[in-house]
C-alpha cells in the first residue's frame, strides 16, 4: 500500500505494509532517524512527533492511519522559534545525557510551550509524564523547559 503525508513541511511517499507503524515508516523507508525505538509500546516516549498537531507515539500510530496527514518530527523542530528554542535550552542546561530520549522530550516540551508559553511546575510535570529518562533524573530537563519559556 502507498502512504503519502507531508513530513516537516516536504510531502513524502512510501510504499508500506498494512502493519507497519508511523515510528517504522519514518526510520526505515524515510531515513528520520530522529524519532527513536526503545518500548514500541507507547511508555516512554522516544518516539513522540506531532501528528496533525496532536502528539503522539509514533510507535502506535499505524502509517496507514497517517495517510495524508501532517506529521513533525524532532528533525522538523528548529524551522519554528519555540522547537530552535527547546533545542538550544535542551544543551545549554544539560538536558542532553545519552541522547536516546531527547528527541521525544524536544517535541513534548515544543509541543507544550506552543500551546501554553510559560507553564507552571505542574503543567511541565504533566506535559513531560509520557517521556522516561534513564539518565539525567530530569531535573536538567525541566530547568530546560524554563530555560526555553523564558525565551518565548
Amino acid at each position: 500500500m502507498r502512504v503519502s503525508f507531508e513530513v516537516n513541511g516536504r510531502q513524502l511517499a512510501a510504499d508500506v505494509w498494512e502493519g507497519e507503524s508511523l515510528l517504522y515508516v519514518l526510520r526505515e523507508r524515510l531515513g528520520l532517524w530522529g524519532s527513536k525505538n526503545a518500548c514500541e509500546q507507547g511508555e516512554c516516549g522516544s518516539c513522540s512527533v506531532l501528528l496533525d498537531g496532536q502528539l503522539v507515539c509514533a510507535c502506535l500510530v499505524l502509517a496507514a492511519a497517517a495517510d495524508g496527514s501532517r506529521v513533525r518530527t524532532v528533525e522538523g523542530m528548529e524551522a519554528d522559534r519555540v522547537g530552535r528554542a527547546v533545542q538550544e535550552a535542551m544543551v545549554e542546561a544539560g538536558g542532553v545525557q545519552c541522547g536516546f530520549c531527547t528527541p521525544g522530550f524536544v517535541v513534548s516540551i515544543a509541543d507544550l510551550l506552543s500551546k501554553d508559553p510559560h507553564p507552571g511546575v505542574l503543567a511541565v510535570r504533566e506535559a513531560l509524564a509520557g517521556n522516561i529518562c534513564r539518565c539525567t533524573g530530569y531535573v536538567r530537563i525541566f530547568e530546560a523547559v524554563q530555560k526555553a519559556a523564558s525565551r518565548l
